[in-house]
């Protein structure tokens, strides 16, 4: 028999509850996780011995949102949830990120966490919730975890911070401009341990705000989930970190001359063979015994990370010479791609990113299907990591986790400068691909993308620059903040600290830890060398470009917008769509009409988009009394005739109105197909154009002067 346990409290302005023992009672640790009347079930299981030879912790979480918790059907052939959407993946990741360092060390047991969205109110975001379920299953489940966890969403309005913001808030910050910022942060009871943001150039001193506020907001949280841990979890899991002090000691014994010498090697790939080199050295000289020891990859990673880390808290220099402030060498190079709409190389060190840039109109926009409705994006973000960036043979397939999440983190930093669709109506479609990488390849792409998207002529509000800390951590009196890190000084560090923005404030930033959180104070100095680093880079960068250009690509499209009232867009897309099918294909350019009576109108060809304004134009304008217009004659009748004057619309010219004489039928001066000059004289009591030839040059176009008759006086 299982008892039922639940526990809630009030926060913010919403009921969270956490209840046990009711639903999937065959998993180590189950909970769901209520906020308002969004539901998480987070399942927690692991295996109770690692596999042989098991070198890593194999831990493994995923995120699910069904479409029931919404009370929809998914769209589709299937009709079912299928692959990962970039939302669930994202989420997953925010769960795993702030929850993988708080394993006990030396834990290789294969571990799943399982969340899964329930019930969904549109208002409370279940990403949130997720985390909290997560961290209350892993809590009660007797794995050796270290946690609890809380987590809170943070928005920044009218100058305040906003505790768990409803989801309409934050669904488009570039669509609410009062919200300033949708920040995530995770943390412990004493420390934060992750952060995830998109913001408008928040100073900052806003953002270290941001995040103290929100790791204060989850104290109830953490305590919650301590208490249902008190009433329902399960005896801790019999687990002691393995001692290999004693391999420890041998490897650093056989290895540490050369794998410092190793690590004084600058180039990348020469100190990755030295490395490698050492390590066999050092493996062909241990006993079988010593092979055998599950722990020889962590006494070989222990060995790096000593003398990496321990140069740099003595006050060495880093890998490459570099003091812990310096940023790399930096080379900017815009337009490099001949047939593209806009492109740029950014080269830090052995870190380059190739970014394109491509502008497509309305069609082109992403439809976002997601549980609370669904949307469409005209800024897209795609980040390619191929294995020769790293000299590396791997398999090539569709994107990962990583590469998601790389991707998303340079969209946030991008799109905060964005200009407004109705100030610039194009779809843009950035591609980064990582040519090469050692170290903060996803700052490269925010760099690159901001270089691209100016040499395409977008006219963005300013640049943005991204730059990646570090931090060396011995203890909470001993550390050292790095600018710009290597992909080793990520590898062997405690920290990985993005920071993206522009001259003026952040317009995103990431945090990731190995260690058990990390405190304000060393928050604070990694925002402000950040800001060093970043003003530093968006000098270099402005060496290639510092503004959007002023005309775009010959292959780019252009696109003019026209509005016109709403009751005319059925004229224009006429029955079965036969009419906008006839525009598109008499002018060539892509025609795109909303609802609000908005219609963009597309092409590379300059002739194309006059072609199709004027046709639309000729739709829905109305003919202007007095004015002068040529038209066709389209029909000959014993009372005058017809003339097709102004797009569709025909209008009569009286035989009394052809010519200045008196005309027994209008086929004595007109014929079928004539081409004619006529002045719009005005309309009858039921509509109908009245047209008049005979006022009108028919040379020139000129209405002719009224001749008055003159008397004599006798």
């Amino acid at each position: 028999m299982f008892d039922e346990v639940k526990k809630s409290i009030q926060w913010g302005q919403e009921t969270l509850t956490l209840e046990t023992g009711k639903v999937a009672r065959q998993a180590d640790g189950s909970v769901i996780a209520t906020l308002g009347e969004t539901s998480v079930m987070a399942n927690v299981t692991f295996a109770k011995e690692p596999k042989p030879g098991q070198d890593f912790f194999p831990l493994t979480v995923h995120y699910q949102e069904k479409y029931y918790a919404a009370g929809k059907i998914p769209g589709g052939f299937f009709k079912r949830e299928a692959r990962p959407t970039e939302k669930e993946t994202l989420t997953a990741r925010l769960i795993d990120r702030p929850c993988r360092p708080l394993f006990a060390p030396g834990f290789k047991n294969e571990t799943l966490v399982m969340c899964t969205v329930l019930s969904h109110d549109l208002v409370n975001d279940p990403d949130i919730v997720a985390m909290i379920a997560a961290s209350a299953a892993l809590t009660i489940s007797g794995v050796p975890f270290m946690g609890p966890i809380g987590a809170a969403r943070v928005g920044f309005a009218n100058g305040a911070y906003v505790l768990n913001p409803e989801v309409q808030d934050m669904d488009n910050l570039r669509a609410n401009p009062e919200q300033r910022l949708d920040l995530v942060v995770a943390g412990t009871k004493d420390a934060v341990m992750m952060v995830e943001s998109e913001a408008y150039e928040l100073t900052e001193e806003e953002m270290l705000g941001a995040v103290k506020f929100g790791h204060e907001q989850m104290q109830p949280v953490i305590d919650l989930i301590i208490d249902l841990a008190e009433a329902a979890a399960k005896e801790p899991f019999d687990f002691r970190s393995p001692d290999y002090s004693t391999l420890s000691a041998r490897v650093k014994e056989l290895g540490e001359d050369g794998m410092r010498a190793a690590y004084g090697l600058i180039d990348k790939a020469e100190r990755r063979d030295a490395i490698q080199t050492v390590r066999e050295t050092i493996v062909a000289s241990l006993s079988e015994e010593e092979l055998a020891d599950p722990n020889l990859g962590s006494a070989l990673k222990k060995l790096e990370s000593g003398i990496l880390r321990g140069d740099i808290i003595r006050g060495g220099a880093r890998i490459d010479g570099r003091d812990n402030r310096t940023v790399r060498a930096i080379q900017s190079e815009v337009g490099i791609l001949p047939r593209t709409h806009g492109s740029a190389l950014f080269t830090r060190g052995e870190t380059q990113a190739l970014v394109v840039t491509t502008l497509g109109t309305g069609d082109d926009e992403q439809i976002i299907d997601a549980l609370h409705g669904n949307s469409r994006s005209n800024f897209l973000l795609h980040y390619n990591f191929p294995p020769y960036s790293v000299g590396e043979v791997g398999r090539v397939g569709s994107p990962g986790r990583r590469e998601i999440g790389h991707g998303k983190l340079a969209w946030r930093a991008l799109q905060a400068v964005l200009p407004a669709p109705t100030d610039f109506p194009y779809t843009i479609r950035l591609v980064s691909e990582i040519t090469e990488s050692n170290g903060s390849s996803s700052m490269a792409s925010v760099c690159g993308g901001s270089l691209s998207m100016m040499d395409a002529g977008v006219p963005l509000k300013a640049p943005v620059a991204g730059v990646a800390m570090g931090l060396i951590l011995e203890d909470q009196d001993n550390w050292a903040i790095l600018t710009d890190i290597l992909g080793d000084e990520d590898h062997l560090g405690d920290m990985d600290f993005k920071v993206a923005g522009t001259a003026e404030g952040i317009t995103s930033l990431q945090m990731d830890i190995k260690v058990q959180g990390i405190t304000p104070a060393i928050m604070e100095q990694a925002l402000a060398q950040a800001k060093d680093g970043r003003l530093h880079i968006l000098t270099e960068m402005g060496k290639a470009l510092t503004e959007g250009r002023r005309e775009f690509s010959a292959h780019a499209p252009r696109i003019e917008t026209m509005t016109i009232p709403t009751d005319k867009i059925r004229e224009v897309i006429g029955s079965g769509g036969k009419v906008i099918r006839e525009i598109v294909e008499t002018s060539g350019a892509k025609v795109d009409i909303n609802d609000d009576g908005t219609i963009k109108i597309a092409s590379a060809n300059a002739d194309s988009i006059k072609k199709a304004y004027d046709l639309i134009w000729s739709i829905v304008a109305e003919p202007e009394e007095g004015k002068i217009y040529t038209g066709k004659v389209v029909k000959l009748v014993d009372f005058g005739a017809f003339v097709n004057f102004f797009g569709k619309r025909d209008g009569l010219v009286h035989v009394s109105q052809i010519a200045n004489k008196r005309l027994t039928h209008p086929n004595e001066v007109l014929k079928e197909g004539q081409e004619v000059k006529v002045k719009l004289l005005g309309f009858d009591d039921r509509g109908k154009v009245r047209l008049g030839m005979k006022m009108v040059d028919q040379q020139t176009g000129e209405e002719i002067a009224e001749k008055k008759e003159e008397t004599t006086e006798g």
